[in-house]
């Protein structure tokens, strides 16, 4: 399977060895909602990879449709094995995921070799989240599969969805999320097949996540949007009784989609975690 990223070379403007930073993204978006926060840390002296999921933007589709977590960590497993090559360093690898990308990034963090991974940012997501929030997100990707007439429509159906998000007055941007077919239609750049129920029961996925976050030592951030309906405050408190070491940051205007949301506060506790 062959996938894609984006690879912002740091700039070294002062005495900074940055770090080494892979940005993973959520279910239905693409590295392209990283563009933003990658060149930042990129500019602060970090090497930043910014991943498409397998499915997902120019990323295969796998035939057999498997987007289980299982898969997404032996992807992010090869990935950090690939990163020296890229990058020519060899020092640990920060992982930021988002959502799914969260969950796979504590996956890849406990299943990678000691040393390979030195800090974990999740981004609006724990292994105990809010179905409800999670089946919203599910309705909106599946109510959309079979495209919209413009960019427009498509813009429409995102405010709709994030009413929270301020508005950007272009449309533009979602060219990066969106491909136009031959039907003149735009769809989004995933593959419909992701939105397949898994196999295994959610319990289980719930139960070996907390397990593997447990098992980690090393600095675990938690980044969450106060208007978010996947990750509660009583989902909080349990995952800081779970790993009582996670450092915990709330973005007062932000959703699920915290790094969208308000990407400036996102960036700044991202810079600062990474930094210390």
């Amino acid at each position: 399977m062959s996938l894609a990223a984006d690879h912002w070379k740091p700039v070294r403007g002062d005495d900074s060895p940055g770090s080494t930073i892979l940005l993973l993204h959520g279910g239905g978006q693409t590295r392209h909602s990283w563009k933003n926060t990658g060149q930042v840390l990129a500019q602060r002296g970090s090497d930043v990879i910014a991943l498409d999921s397998r499915g997902h933007g120019d990323s295969d589709w796998d035939a057999d449709a498997d987007y289980s977590l299982q898969a997404q960590n032996r992807d992010g497993l090869g990935v950090l094995e690939q990163i020296p090559e890229l990058t020519g360093r060899h020092d640990p690898v920060t992982i930021v995921g988002a959502s799914m990308g969260g969950m796979a990034g504590i996956g890849i963090s406990a299943l990678a070799p000691t040393g390979s991974v030195d800090k974990l940012v999740l981004v609006d997501v724990v292994p105990r989240f809010e179905k409800s929030g999670s089946q919203r997100i599910r309705d909106f990707m599946a109510g959309n599969v079979d495209g919209f007439d413009d960019l427009d429509q498509a813009a429409a159906a995102i405010a709709e969805y994030l009413p929270h998000r301020r508005a950007t007055g272009s449309s533009e941007g979602l060219k990066r999320n969106l491909r136009r077919r031959d039907d003149g239609r735009w769809y989004w750049h995933w593959d419909p097949a992701f939105l397949t129920p898994p196999i295994d029961e959610s319990t289980i996925r719930t139960d070996l996540l907390e397990r593997q976050a447990q098992s980690l030592t090393i600095p675990i951030q938690l980044i969450r949007g106060r208007l978010s309906d996947v990750v509660s405050e009583q989902a909080v408190r349990d995952f800081v009784e779970l790993v009582p070491t996670v450092e915990v940051v709330e973005l007062a205007g932000a959703g699920h989609t915290a790094a969208g949301d308000d990407n400036d506060a996102f960036t700044t506790a991202v810079l600062d975690f990474v930094d210390r």
